[in-house]
């Protein structure tokens, strides 16, 4: 890893058509910031979390944001002596975290959520709105491509990522839908892949059935679950007594990993006892899950799935 391709110290500059911060407030509350404490946002993107965060942290503290997404090195400024950008996969954080000299931090925070920048670039194939190339890679720089995927798997690994991913009681229809279409012709575009699989949705359901399948091909491209629990593990280890995790999550998967990993410690949810029957885990909730207002979900509709959960080491 090299410092000076990777990282930069810097302020950040307003990017909110890149993507509106979700349970902003709340989420920063919910970290219950030391002035001048050591916190992690790893998820970046248009940097309204990390500039909050900034702006309630003293001369002394120190704030390191994580985004894999090349892109979203734009939304960063002038440079700030308490911010570095790490352009990396948050699976990396304990890596980094090292590579920085950082035994312990104070406090970490995590927007699961896909920035709106990703679903408006029609170029990046997250949206089955455009047709594009079938890519959605975060890291346009490495892995394989969701046109890889349904090009290469095989029909009984399609149908397990479109069910496990996509929770899609179909999905063994649909796997051999795109099975089918892939012997005519390659499946390279948005359009492509809708051609195939459009057939097996009533139209009432059409747009709600495709973004579940988007979003099973994106979260296997991306290996956002593996990248998930790894976080969720470093973090674990690396938090200070009292500090806090403070995580929105889009989706009943990601969101079961982080409920949890904030109850027991682990992706399973598998409490640990001692002999008699007392419960061991690193954390304790704070408060109750924490919903958008009526009023941000009408301001920012892609806020209404989310869900916030904040946790204390002990």
């Amino acid at each position: 890893m090299y410092k000076d391709n990777i990282e930069h110290t810097t302020s950040i500059k307003t990017a909110e058509g890149y993507h509106v911060p979700v349970l902003l407030d709340e989420s920063i509350d919910g970290l219950n910031l030391k002035p001048g404490g050591i916190y992690v946002d790893v998820t970046f993107g248009g940097g309204g979390h990390s500039r909050e965060i900034l702006s309630r942290l003293a001369h002394d503290a120190h704030l390191y944001s994580f985004d894999q997404d090349a892109d979203a090195e734009q939304n960063i400024g002038e440079p700030d002596d308490r911010f570095t950008f790490v352009r990396s996969n948050f699976r990396y954080l304990k890596n980094w975290m090292r590579y920085y000299g950082v035994e312990h931090i104070d406090g970490l925070l995590a927007d699961l959520g896909v920035s709106s920048h990703h679903f408006d670039d029609a170029e990046r194939g997250f949206s089955f709105r455009f047709d594009a190339p079938l890519d959605m890679r975060m890291n346009k720089r490495a892995g394989q491509t969701a046109a890889d995927i349904v090009n290469t798997y095989d029909e009984t690994k399609l149908a397990d990522v479109f069910y496990i991913y996509g929770e899609m009681k179909n999905s063994r229809r649909i796997a051999a839908a795109v099975a089918k279409a892939r012997q005519a012709k390659e499946i390279k575009t948005t359009s492509d892949f809708l051609a195939a699989v459009e057939p097996l949705f009533r139209k009432e359901r059409e747009k709600k059935e495709m973004a579940k399948l988007f979003q099973a091909l994106r979260i296997e491209v991306n290996h956002e679950m593996d990248a998930l629990k790894e976080m969720l593990a470093s973090a674990t280890e690396l938090l200070t007594p009292g500090g806090r995790l403070s995580v929105i999550t889009y989706h009943s998967l990601e969101d079961r990993i982080v409920k949890n990993y904030m109850k027991a410690g682990n992706a399973e949810g598998k409490v640990d006892q001692d002999f008699f029957g007392r419960t061991n885990t690193p954390f304790k909730t704070v408060g109750k899950l924490i919903i958008p207002t009526d009023e941000e979900q009408e301001r920012n509709p892609r806020s209404r799935s989310a869900k916030l959960r904040i946790a204390e080491k002990k």
